[in-house]
């Protein structure tokens, strides 16, 4: 099901006003298109094509809308009545087939508007009309002065402006101004179909007009009355004070939400008070820091000059440093060749000195072998004393050397 946006109408969907402003040029046409082919351009959700559909030969409208011709199609049926999806800049129809061709409320919506008119031209018979209307631009801006512009809008029309150019494509044109107007109405509780209307006689105006329509035709036209629409409604009094009842409750919502807003008002002045306060104390400290930091870069600067001395000494120490490390490493070189010399000098002497050690040794080895073979000979000759001693004791202890020593025989036997 189509919903309203804003722009397209959908029976049911709108409020009274804005359905009867709209259904009004339907209302207007429908006395211009008894027996006659009628062609709605740009024909919405298809309520204005139904309407004409009941006093027209046939009607056949259109929309680029998917969503719009599927509403009307499921919404209004007629035999003489037939929807069609296609642009109202470019209709699928043939030429001079229709009397009468409507374009309401679409030709502000186009890019390419002069195409509209030329078309509804190449559609019209010869003694056929193009009815077609349009926001008035000076009032229209006015009433959306809150809103701001209609984004849908491409362009819209001046009266002088609107009226130059349907004079450009049509040679006939008559030009109606489209107003709510007030009216007091006098209905017999009987109920009676005759009407009498009287109006006040003045001209329109058409810098403060709601709406501009134009009849538009390629032949001569007679007659242009007022044409006075006043739809099947209630007390238009007592709509209004439901109105203002309405309004006073969004007064008082918007009271409550002007209170609601004016006390978190007050507590963010509240919370700005302090935060200033705050920044104040934090500006002071700020200020303080500022102070430190500038006497800070001013010893900054002193010690940067006295670290320039220092450098400038500890560089001068420097060279005197690697002057006395040069002269200390030729002392050194001179030292190190010195030492070389004498170390060539102690290695010739060490290894002569090894020759004749080396010579020693051998002469000790040699020493050391004769003391062995003495050593040897010497205990050898210490064993045989020693048995010779043991023979002797043997000997003297024996009894025939008592008995011979007795006798005086035997030889004499003495201790050596």
């Amino acid at each position: 099901m189509a919903e309203f946006t804003g722009e397209r109408v959908i029976a049911g969907q709108v409020d009274p006003d804005l359905w009867n402003e709209h259904m009004a040029r339907y209302q207007f046409a429908s006395r211009l298109c008894r027996h006659k082919r009628v062609a709605d351009l740009a024909c919405g959700t298809g309520y204005g094509a139904a309407h004409m559909a009941c006093q027209a030969q046939s009607v056949i409208a259109l929309d680029i809308s998917t969503e719009a011709i599927a509403h009307a199609v499921a919404g209004y049926t007629r035999a003489n009545l037939s929807f069609l999806q296609a642009s109202c800049s470019r209709p699928p129809l043939p030429d001079g087939a229709f009397g009468l061709v409507t374009a309401f409320e679409v030709i502000e919506h186009l890019k390419d508007w002069p195409t509209l008119l030329t078309e509804a031209r190449r559609l019209l018979q010869p003694g056929g009309q193009f009815l077609v209307s349009t926001p008035n631009k000076s009032y229209y801006a006015e009433s959306r002065s809150v809103a701001g512009p209609n984004p849908y809008h491409e362009h819209e029309f001046t009266y002088e402006e609107f009226r130059q150019a349907l004079g450009d494509v049509f040679p006939h044109v008559s030009l109606f101004a489209q107003n709510h107007a007030g009216s007091v109405t006098f209905q017999p509780m009987a109920g009676s179909a005759a009407a009498e209307v009287r109006m006040e006689a003045s001209a329109p105006d058409a810098e403060h007009a709601h709406f501009f329509l134009a009849v538009c035709a390629l032949a001569p036209q007679t007659g242009a009355p007022t044409f006075v629409y006043l739809p099947r409604t209630t007390n238009v009094l007592r709509e209004r004070e439901q109105h203002i009842g309405m309004l006073d409750q969004e007064l008082a919502q918007k009271n409550a939400w002007l209170e609601q807003s004016q006390a978190e008002h007050n507590a963010l002045v509240h919370q700005h008070r302090e935060q200033t306060a705050e920044l104040e104390a934090r500006n002071r400290w700020a200020d303080q820091l500022n102070q430190q930091l500038a006497e800070a870069a001013e010893r900054v600067q002193k010690l940067q000059q006295e670290l320039a001395v220092e450098q400038k000494a500890a560089l001068e120490n420097v060279a005197a440093y690697e002057a006395k490390i040069l002269e200390l490493e030729q002392d050194n070189h001179a030292k190190t060749e010195w030492a070389n010399s004498i170390e060539g000098r102690l290695s010739g002497e060490l290894a002569a000195k090894g020759e004749e050690l080396k010579k020693c040794i051998q002469l000790l080895d040699e020493a050391e072998k004769t003391v062995e073979e003495r050593t040897l000979w010497a205990q050898s000759l210490d064993r045989q004393r020693q048995e010779l001693e043991q023979r002797l004791a043997l000997v003297q202890a024996s009894r025939w050397h008592r008995m011979g020593r007795r006798f005086g025989l035997g030889p004499e036997v003495g201790n050596s």
